[in-house]
Formats: structure tokens, sequence, C-alpha cells
């Protein structure tokens, strides 16, 4: 079997990490096509072991690390020693941040994650817990949910209260979702992508996104289709069924870039 042959059907589920990781589907989908074109350029560089999936994604991270603009978040209003302190600070924190998306959103086990991070199998628990404990004291937001089905409307309410964020409000249709917002903006809008009555949740946040600025987590059975990289797709994508550890990371990504977004657009106001 050739390397392309190997590593086709686990390419839609790096470009969904690849987006959670970056923020955004463009920036993501370019680091995934980046990465094959390293593979393509020299394959006697790429593993194609027994462990194909873990060889692809620790070939990402490779391509993702080699910009240095990745190792930090810039901070807003900081001396340059603070600036440097700051940084230092976001590039530890950021190496439990991808053990956690390995882990809880691709679904790797822990041995499989010290492969992809090469570090030992100890370190790498250590970094997921770590990158929990982290999340875990991230800023809580209202939620507007987007769901018809109401069995899962009611597990993502529940899972995203045990996390501390407070629902606003669950829309099952188009109409009830850009009239929540009316009343009540949230911070955050998890919502599944085909709604039973016909209607689309992609659909009703476009709509949504015209009025202002939110993240948005969309939900589908098949993330095949919204993962192929052609524009425009979804940054951040949950697959059902889908579990705490999935949801959890995917909202603190979401929620983490949001708040990147609003610390530059602040800065940009002052300057």
């Amino acid at each position: 079997m050739s390397v392309s042959q190997a590593i086709a059907s686990h390419i839609p589920y790096l470009r969904r990490f690849s987006r959670a990781l970056t923020g955004n589907q463009s920036g993501g989908d370019a680091y995934v096509l980046a990465t094959l074109e390293a593979i393509v350029a020299d394959p006697s560089g790429f593993d194609a072991g027994h462990d194909v999936r873990a060889s692809l994604y620790r070939a990402f991270l490779k391509v993702w690390g080699s910009m240095p603009v990745n190792a930090h978040v810039d901070q807003p209003d900081l001396s340059s020693d603070e600036h440097g302190a700051r940084r230092n600070l976001e590039a530890i924190s950021l190496r439990p941040r991808i053990a956690f998306l390995l882990s809880s959103l691709e679904g790797f086990d822990t041995a499989e994650v010290g492969r992809v991070l090469e570090c030992p199998v100890e370190q790498a628990a250590s970094l997921i817990d770590a990158a929990g404990k982290e999340i875990a004291h991230q800023i809580r937001t209202d939620v507007l949910i987007i769901e018809d089905e109401p069995f899962i409307a009611l597990d993502l309410q529940t899972l995203v209260e045990e996390l501390g964020h407070r629902v606003v409000n669950v829309a099952r249709t188009h109409h009830e979702a850009v009239e929540a917002v009316s009343k009540e903006r949230p911070g955050l809008i998890l919502a599944d992508i085909q709604l039973a009555d016909g209607s689309s949740g992609l659909e009703a946040v476009n709509q949504i996104l015209d009025t202002f600025s939110v993240p948005v987590i969309f939900i589908t059975a098949y993330p095949e289709r919204f993962l192929t990289g052609a524009p425009p797709e979804p940054a951040f994508l949950i697959t059902k069924p889908f579990g705490v550890d999935s949801l959890k990371a995917v909202i603190s990504q979401a929620l983490f870039f949001d708040r990147r977004s609003h610390r530059k657009e602040e800065a940009e106001s002052v300057g």
C-alpha cells in the first residue's frame, strides 16, 4: 500500500484537529496541505509502519511547529519583559492543550499521544491532566444550543452546565435560533448542522453571524461531509455521538480563540 493510500482516510480528521488547533478553517487546512506536501516531497521521512495515523499527526505537528508564531500567543499592553514572560507561559500551556485535543477530540490513547508528541507515556498523561485542570479554570460563558432532538439537546445542556457554563436557550429550528439571539446574545453557540424540520443550523448560524461575532461549534453525525477542505466549512466540529471530553476540548479552543480575537480588537482600538 502506498503512503497516500495509507493516510487518505485520516486526512479529514487531521483537518478537524488542525482547525481546532489553529481556530479557523483556512489556517487549519493550509497546515494540513503543507503537511501532505512535505510528505510527498520526502516520503522516506514518513514512518508508514503499523501506526500510520500517529505518524501523520506527528508529521503535521512538526510542520505546524516550524512556524515560530505558533509557539506563543501575543498579549497587548505589556512591557517587553512582561511580554516575554507571558509568551513563555503561553508556550508552556500549549503542549498540554495539544495533548488534550489529541486525546479527547481525536481519540488517541495515552500511549499514542506519547508517540505523536514523541514523549514518554507518563509525560503524555501528565500533559493531558494539566490541560484538564487549565480548562476547569476557564472563563464561563452563556451558551445557545441549536438542536432539534430533545435527548441530544438535554445531553448537551447537561454537559455544558457541568463545565460551568450557562445555557440561555435551546432552539429547535432556524427561526427559534434567530429569535433567541435577538433576546439574549450568547458567548458561544453549539449547533446541529441539519435540523429535523428541514431547516439548517448552518444557515441559522450564518444569519446570526451577520449581526454579531460569536464562536460556534457545529455538531454532526457525518463529519466527513464538512471536512473536505472546500470552503466554507466549520472551524470547530464535534462528531455524534460525543463525549464530555471532546466537548470540553472544543469549547475550550473556541473560547480561547474568541478571547484572543477580543484582545486584538481592544489593542487595535487603543492604538
